[in-house]
């Protein structure tokens, strides 16, 4: 009986175990899909926005959204060495060029945005050595002395 009950045990802990993994990767892919475009131009944010159908999660125009002209690859690692902590979030020790996409107008379904390119570090929120959220871009001070 104490082999079975230590068994069941086990499977249970597994079991939680991949389902957070799965979460978490569902949040990584969900991270790449409304924030990472090498190729994004700032004439595209509301092409890309709707084939991508990035919304918010009550189905309405998201009011901004931030695409990383970059590859996962140049991403991933603010996780890890490329990125240090920035409150709860972590920030990237080096710049990246952004296009920021923000509403113009329109409804569910149909929404306009305009779009605006920057280079800025970037603070996201990383789980499991994982991109899961975006939280704001940060603006460069630039010495001039």
């Amino acid at each position: 009986l104490e082999i079975m009950k230590s068994h069941a045990f086990v499977l249970l802990l597994s079991a939680t175990v991949l389902c957070v993994n799965a979460n978490i990767t569902e949040r990584y892919q969900k991270f790449i899909n409304q924030h990472i475009f090498q190729r994004m131009s700032v004439d595209r944010c509301t092409s890309v926005i709707a084939s991508r159908r990035i919304k918010t999660a009550d189905n309405e125009c998201k009011e901004t959204n931030t695409f990383i002209r970059a590859t996962t690859g140049l991403v991933k690692p603010i996780c890890d060495r490329a990125g240090e902590p920035y409150g709860e979030m972590t920030k990237s020790t080096k710049p990246f060029d952004i296009v920021v996409c923000k509403l113009k107008g329109g409804r569910p379904g149909h929404c306009e945005y305009r779009g605006n390119s920057y280079t800025r570090k970037i603070a996201i929120r990383c789980e499991q050595g994982l991109p899961v959220h975006f939280d704001r871009d940060i603006y460069l001070l630039v010495n001039t002395s």
